[in-house]
């Protein structure tokens, strides 16, 4: 278990090597089903895009929870693939990308058995444009994943519906009563120049699995975290959210 301060100074040795050496290391590693009383950042590895975008959002994501909360966190980032029969143990699952989402079979199982076992996916689209390939893509990947119950098949199923901005997770630890947080890419006008004002998810027994954000936190959230001082309004601050609903 790591405080701030040991997180802090950990993270000012190791984070160059990040992609090098955590990030690119073993999947699945041995022990990581000990590890669930505490925080671990994992990372979704899938073959047929850039799974590894945004490398700083790890450490900056772990010193938010460590500023904010008392959650005890794992210092390094975990890669894992969806078929590893490891994965359900880990609560929190980050995916993103830009690129294709192409899952073979075993691994749409193995995110079919973590989202009903408990764990959260929060899938980020680094393009967020909707009509862009990771969305295109990733979505239709999700209507294999969970496809329509008998009698609700047709063009009108949507396998991640919209979930409304009173959604319990805007309120998980800080209040958002306007829904999710807007982020520099939208309002700059990248992407399909749209400002998302709602995200959606795949609820499984009233509680999301898979939350699915076109508004690109990953870059939002991808620099370094001794820089958050400068800002005038820590924008980590809904990843918090998202840590906090997936480990209660």
């Amino acid at each position: 278990m790591l405080d701030r301060r040991a997180f802090l100074g950990r993270v000012g040795r190791v984070a160059g090597g990040v992609l090098g050496g955590a990030l690119a290391g073993a999947l699945a590693p041995e022990g990581a089903s000990a590890r669930t009383h505490e925080f671990v950042f994992a990372r979704l590895r899938y073959d047929s895009g850039d799974w590894d975008y945004n490398p700083k959002v790890c450490a900056n994501v772990l010193d938010a929870v460590l500023q904010y909360t008392q959650i005890p966190v794992h210092g390094e980032e975990v890669v894992i693939t969806a078929d590893s029969s490891e994965l359900t143990a880990f609560p929190f699952l980050f995916m993103t990308g830009h690129t294709l989402v192409r899952f073979s079979e075993a691994e749409r199982e193995g995110i079919r058995r973590y989202v009903r076992s408990g764990g959260f996916l929060f899938s980020d689209d680094c393009n967020h444009d909707v009509e862009g390939l990771y969305a295109v893509s990733f979505e239709a990947e999700m209507a294999r994943v969970f496809p329509a119950p008998p009698g609700e098949a047709g063009p009108e199923y949507d396998p991640i519906p919209r979930i409304p901005n009173t959604h319990p997770l805007y309120s998980s630890f800080f209040s958002f009563p306007e829904g999710p947080p807007q982020t520099s890419h939208e309002l700059n006008g990248w992407g399909d120049n749209m400002v998302h004002p709602y995200l959606r998810a795949v609820e499984q027994r009233g509680r999301i699995g898979i939350l699915y954000s076109n508004k690109d936190y990953g870059c939002e959230w991808d620099y370094d975290w001794r820089n958050k001082r400068f800002r005038a309004e820590d924008n980590t601050r809904f990843a918090v959210n998202l840590v906090v609903y997936a480990m209660t």
